[in-house]
C-alpha cells in the first residue's frame, strides 16, 4: 500500500502534465524574463523575532475540509494587518483544494513575501512559482530523490526565490543539509502516516546547523506552542489549521507574532 504521499505526488504529475501541455517550459521561462524579482526574506528570517508564516488552507488530507476560504485574499490582508511575516498559500488542488489563482490573488493584496505550497517536483513548477508572484517555495526532501533535491534548490536560488526545505525525520536533516539547504522546516505531521508528533521539532533542532535558518511546522495553535519551539531553536512557525479555523485570524496571528517578538524568546 501506497502513502499518501505517494498518491499526491501521483496527482501533482499529473496536473504538471496537464499544465506543460498548455504553456510550453520554453514558454514559460520566457514569461518569467519580465516579471519582478522575488522578495528575500532571509534577513526577516535571521533577525531577532520568531517569524510567523501565516497560511492559507481549505482543507488537509488528515483533517478534511477545513475552512472555505472564498476569498484568500481578504483572509491574506487580515494576515497581514496582523502582522504575519510572511505568508503561505497551498496552491494544491485534490488533497488542498487550493489553485494557483489562490496565490495569485494573494500576491496582488499584500506586500509581505508569500509562500508557495506545493509538492514541486520539477524546475517548471519554480519557473511557474516566478510567474505568479511567489518568493518562497517549498521542497519536501521525502518527495525527492538527491540529486533532484540538490538541482532545486540550486535553480530556486539561481531564480531568486527562497526554497524552505522539508523535512519529518533525521535522515532526511543531513539529506536537507548535504543539498545546500539554507532554511529547513520541519513537519511535525509525518506526511507518510499523517501522525502529528508535537515534539518532532524539538527533537530534530539540535541535528540542523546554527547556520541554517529553522522552521517549525504543523500543529502550533498557542503563543505557548511558539514559545516552546522558539525556546529549542526555531527562527520560525508555520501555522495553518488554527488560523483557517479560528473566529478572528487576525488576532490570533498577532498574538503569535507578539509572542515572537519578545526579546528573551529565541535562542541562538
Amino acid at each position: 500500500m501506497g502513502s499518501v504521499l505517494d498518491e499526491i505526488l501521483l496527482k501533482v504529475q499529473g496536473d504538471l502534465d496537464a499544465r506543460r501541455a498548455h504553456l510550453s517550459f520554453e514558454d514559460l521561462q520566457a514569461k518569467v524574463e519580465n516579471t519582478p524579482l522575488p522578495k528575500n526574506i532571509m534577513p526577516t528570517f535571521q533577525g531577532r523575532d520568531v517569524c510567523v508564516i501565516a497560511e492559507i488552507k481549505r482543507r488537509s488530507p488528515s483533517r478534511g475540509d477545513l475552512a472555505p476560504i472564498a476569498e484568500p485574499a481578504v483572509l491574506a490582508s487580515m494576515y497581514e494587518a496582523g502582522g504575519a511575516h510572511a505568508i503561505s498559500v497551498l496552491t494544491e488542488a485534490h488533497y488542498f483544494n487550493g489553485s494557483i489563482e489562490d496565490l495569485r490573488a494573494v500576491r496582488k493584496t499584500v506586500d509581505v513575501p508569500v509562500l508557495r505550497k506545493d509538492f514541486i517536483v520539477s524546475s517548471y513548477q519554480l519557473f511557474e512559482s516566478r510567474l505568479i508572484g511567489a518568493d518562497l517555495v517549498l521542497l519536501i526532501v521525502a518527495a525527492l530523490e538527491q540529486q533532484a533535491l540538490e538541482c532545486l534548490i540550486e535553480r530556486s536560488y539561481s531564480l531568486g526565490l527562497t526554497p524552505i526545505v522539508e523535512v519529518h525525520e533525521l535522515s532526511e536533516v543531513s539529506r536537507a543539509v548535504d543539498a545546500g539547504a539554507k532554511v529547513i522546516g520541519v513537519n511535525n505531521r509525518n506526511l507518510k502516516t499523517l501522525e502529528v508528533n508535537k515534539n518532532q521539532f524539538l527533537e530534530l533542532a539540535e541535528f540542523i546547523p546554527s547556520s541554517v535558518v529553522k522552521i517549525a511546522e504543523s500543529g502550533i495553535r498557542t503563543a505557548q506552542d511558539l514559545r516552546t519551539y522558539a525556546a529549542a531553536g526555531a527562527d520560525a512557525v508555520l501555522v495553518g489549521e488554527a488560523l483557517v479555523i479560528s473566529d478572528d485570524p487576525g488576532k490570533l496571528v498577532h498574538d503569535l507574532v507578539t509572542a515572537g517578538a519578545h526579546p528573551s524568546v529565541k535562542h541562538h
